[in-house]
């Protein structure tokens, strides 16, 4: 998962009206964007119609009236994100009826809408219908209902108070307090183990891509991941760096190029560690998780682990954290971090990445506009 959990996640459905059925299988573009291995063996399934996934018992048909309800007509201040696949709206709607409530009573919810025409769109809506309306697990975001009325098409969210983990880790700010490294276990594991609930199941679902964007928070930072269609989250969570970054020097704008080297070596492995978490970790944590980075990255898909490897080593680094790891710093560690601080301050950052900074600031909450199909 980790220098592995990546970006632009897709699953591809079964589901299929009338064409020749699909085959899901864990793939090693798969696999390598999340850093396990996946099966080598291509599972057959059964397609199901149309009609068959809408009636899922699982899931809420709302009225496109009740939606616009619940959304206030769409107001443009209930916008949450937008981008190519449609807007997502705040709503509200009883817990128990699901019918629209007054707004500030009653569950949040997170209502998009699909703004493209075409049969692509579609398909990939009841993709989402059809994963999301048969899966369910604390570590997946959670679908409420759907909307199908004449050319509407609007899929009914919990709402993750939090927003995305990409706004936790880029934004700057002297306002805005970084996600602790107890905050990126917990979520680098929260993350791991929806995945590997996905591997695992029945029809298995096929990633293109992982990224920060599309896991979701909750209000106790629980994670939730909210997009099925390489990135590599657990770098970014490690290190505070996006994937590719313009705005820093030339070496380090590819963050898997430049922190490859300096993970394999023990004394330059706070380079790559975010400077903001100064002392919240102990030297034993970081050379796990570096190295369950690198196994993560390795282009022989024999060597990656798989997902249930990578839950079973964040499990123990973060109860090595937690039982004092984390607090066991020696003098040495400390000489090491802030002879690694200096190089990093030294580097006075150019002006695009002092106004990146300064855009971060100001950056709402929910996930920034993406091309995700399930959260924009």
């Amino acid at each position: 998962m980790g220098i592995c959990l990546s970006a632009q996640i897709k699953a591809e459905s079964p589901s299929n009206t009338g064409a020749s059925p699909k085959y899901m299988s864990s793939e090693a573009n798969d696999t390598q964007s999340m850093g396990s291995k996946g099966s080598s063996v291509s599972i057959r399934t059964n397609p199901r119609t149309e009609g068959e996934i809408l009636q899922s018992p699982n899931l809420k048909s709302f009225s496109f009236a009740e939606v616009k309800s619940a959304t206030r007509n769409f107001r443009p201040d209930s916008v949450l994100g937008e981008g190519g696949f449609g807007c997502v709206f705040k709503g509200w709607i009883d817990e128990q009826s699901l019918t629209a409530s007054k707004p500030g009573t009653g569950m949040v919810i997170a209502v998009k809408r699909l703004n493209q025409d075409g049969w692509q769109g579609h398909q990939e809506w009841l993709a989402e219908v059809d994963y999301l309306g048969k899966f369910s697990h604390p570590n997946l975001v959670k679908l409420i209902g759907y909307c199908l009325e004449d050319e509407q098409r609007l899929l009914v969210y919990e709402f993750m108070p939090r927003g995305s983990l990409e706004n936790h880790l880029f934004r700057r700010g002297s306002y805005f307090e970084p996600l602790s490294w107890t905050l990126r276990l917990k979520v680098a594991l929260g993350a791991a183990k929806g995945l590997a609930f996905l591997h695992n199941a029945e029809t298995q679902v096929i990633y293109r891509d992982f990224k920060t964007s599309n896991i979701l928070i909750d209000s106790d930072y629980n994670p939730k991941l909210s997009d099925f269609g390489y990135g590599v989250v657990l770098l970014e969570i490690l290190s505070g760096r996006r994937v590719v970054d313009k705005n820093r020097p030339p070496g380090e704008q590819k963050l898997v190029d430049w922190a490859k080297p300096l993970l394999a070596n023990k004394r330059k492995i706070f380079r790559v560690i975010d400077n903001r978490l100064q002392d919240q970790y102990s030297m034993e944590e970081a050379c796990k998780v570096a190295t369950l980075a690198l196994r993560c990255l390795t282009t022989e898909i024999k060597l990656r682990p798989n997902m249930t490897e990578v839950v079973a080593h964040l499990e123990h680094i973060q109860t090595l954290h937690e039982t004092g790891g984390g607090r066991n710093i020696d003098k040495m560690e400390r000489r090491t971090r802030r002879r690694s601080d200096s190089v990093v301050v030294s580097q006075k950052p150019n002006a695009g990445f002092a106004r990146q900074s300064a855009v971060g600031g100001i950056a709402a909450a929910y996930p920034r506009p993406s091309a995700s199909p399930l959260f924009v």
